[in-house]
């Protein structure tokens, strides 16, 4: 724990020093004057933040944006951070040391934040102790800020919709990446003087590789994050190991939550106890929040079977605590007092639905993507990849085990939290096993059913297996060109019928009357026609170009002449 906290929720709090003559308290001027630095910086980041974004966007793209976004990244975390220092040093009622101690506090939490590991000096024995567990929750804020500088370092005002970024990738993330670091080294230099002194060796290692990873999503996200030459079924086998991690740390949460609800009256009396005062009190809930994502890892280690070590000879796991310590043994501090104790081999049984339900995630979200693939996946590329997946799941949680863990001092709490390795390879083990077959099941249903889906209309147009669907009869022959439509056919089924009542059929003799039909040769009339001449008032003709209606108009004034015998039978 940290010692300014240490002190704070020690059981007997320090005597209050002796007032000074004309004065509440000694450090009263000092406190009202960190009380005016802390309200003034806090309305200074604000101003400046939007100011400097504003000067960014507006910025030719290049080196020199990357640089200042960088730089602006690092001194909104820092900054974010001294406020919060400064505002519990000023709220606590025993308050040690100056503002100087408490800000650089805040640097060695920064650094801490960013995985380094810091050397505890003020000890009792005057070794330095180590402090490398990191609270998951304090890299957060530097995460979200880099991965905005590489994005915002790329995401500019561009002169087409389908042009490309005018700045290269690797300018963009150089410039975030050196602005950055250039802004810890300056942090890290400053916090060497403090009671908490980051590890120079861990200095020089971890703050590059969060900020080139934060750096680079946000510049590849820029980039519309291109997928790059990966095999299909890698991503398959990633896709599915994230899903399965994704499991397994929400169990552990559960698994916390519930501990905590389990244990609620020692964990309030490990609350109360540590500390008098409200502000010490909410201190340590900060404190024990902050570490809530530590916990649920902890809470997969305990699920998978390994368990975590809370120091020399001391294991929580899910079948007994081996190795346990007396009552008492442990540091009172909330979340410790919710760990499981002996007699909750139940527990353990329980627990062990999360790592099962993360094997079926993994080997249900393989065979789900075999199955949808054009070209059908074989058995043993299913198992393949599952496995792939499984590995890849293990490893994950192994590599939370091993952020979320760390020495708390030295001896007996060199180790706390779980053991990295013995988490990845119980993880991969639980998730292959479970999930291979799982996933042939799974991939076998898939298959099945969609082999009997097709195999009615193999060969057949999706109209052919509508329309077998819709008649209820199947159809094996698509319908040829300039066919008629089934509801035209089944219009005109009714008629024939009709045509086949013979009855009505007598009604033909009528056509004797045919000989009406011999009027026909009236045809010969039709030489009438030639009194078409009458038209020999061709001059007119002429006109009739100019109109061509007009031969059309005479027509009607020959119906004005005298009908004839012979006419009225043909009407």
């Amino acid at each position: 724990m940290l010692p300014w906290i240490e002190r704070r929720a020690s059981p007997t709090p320090p005597a209050p020093p002796a007032p000074s003559p004309g004065t509440g308290t000694p450090s009263l001027t000092t406190r009202s004057l960190t009380r005016l630095l802390a309200w003034l910086l806090t309305r200074l980041l604000l101003r400046l933040r939007g100011r400097l974004r504003r000067r960014v966007r507006d910025r030719a793209p290049g080196l020199g944006a990357g640089l200042l976004g960088g730089a602006i990244a690092a001194g909104l975390g820092l900054g974010a951070l001294a406020v919060l220092v400064l505002a519990l040093w000023v709220t606590s009622p025993y308050p040690d040391g100056g503002p100087d101690g408490a800000l650089h506090l805040a640097a060695s939490l920064w650094l801490l934040g960013h995985g380094v590991e810091l050397l505890r000096t003020d000890t009792l024995t005057g070794v330095p102790a180590p402090v490398g567990l990191t609270p998951l929750l304090l890299p957060a804020l530097p995460v979200w800020l880099l991965y905005r500088a590489g994005r915002d370092a790329v995401d500019v005002p561009r002169e087409g919709p389908g042009d490309a970024p005018p700045v290269s990738p690797r300018t963009a993330w150089c410039g975030v990446m050196t602005g950055y670091l250039a802004v810890g080294s300056l942090a890290a230099a400053y916090a060497s003087g403090g009671e908490l002194r980051p590890s120079w060796i861990w200095t020089a290692g971890a703050p590059p590789l969060l900020a080139g990873l934060a750096a680079g999503g946000g510049v590849w996200t820029a980039y519309g994050a291109p997928r790059g030459a990966l095999p299909r079924w890698a991503r398959v086998a990633a896709r599915a190991a994230l899903r399965g991690v994704a499991v397994l740390v929400g169990g552990g949460a559960l698994l916390v939550l519930a501990s905590l609800a389990w244990h609620g009256e020692a964990v309030r009396d490990s609350l109360l106890g540590l500390t008098p005062g409200w502000w010490g009190r909410l201190t340590v809930a900060l404190l024990a929040v902050a570490l809530l994502p530590n916990a649920a890892v902890w809470g997969v280690a305990y699920g998978l079977g390994p368990g975590f070590v809370l120091g020399a000879g001391q294991v929580a796991g899910p079948w007994g605590t081996p190795g346990s310590a007396a009552p008492g043994a442990l540091p009172r501090f909330p979340l410790l007092a919710a760990v499981p104790g002996e007699g909750t081999a139940w527990l353990g049984w329980a627990m062990a639905v999360v790592p099962v339900a993360a094997g079926v995630v993994v080997g249900c979200g393989v065979a789900g993507a075999a199955a949808r693939e054009r070209v059908r996946w074989s058995w043993p590329r299913v198992v393949g990849v599952v496995t792939a997946a499984g590995a890849g799941c293990g490893a994950a949680a192994g590599g939370l085990a091993w952020v979320a863990g760390g020495a708390m001092g030295v001896r007996g709490l060199a180790r706390f939290g779980p053991v990295w390795w013995q988490v990845a390879l119980a993880g991969a083990a639980w998730a292959v096993g479970v999930g291979v077959p799982v996933g042939l099941l799974w991939w076998g249903v898939r298959v099945l059913r969609s082999a009997g889906a097709g195999a009615p209309g193999e060969g057949v147009g999706e109209a052919s297996r509508a329309r077998a669907a819709g008649t209820g009869a199947p159809s094996a022959v698509p319908a040829p060109k300039g066919a008629v439509e089934p509801e035209d056919a089944y219009d005109f089924l009714p008629v024939d019928p009709v045509d086949q009542a013979g009855p009505v059929g007598p009604v033909d003799p009528v056509g004797p009357a045919g000989p009406v039909g011999q009027v026909g040769p009236v045809g010969p009339a039709g030489p009438v026609d030639p009194v078409g001449p009458v038209g020999t008032v061709g001059p007119v003709g002429p006109v009739g170009p100019e109109n061509p209606v007009g031969p059309v108009d005479v027509e009607p004034a020959v119906p004005a002449r005298p009908p004839r015998p012979g006419d009225a039978p043909a009407e």
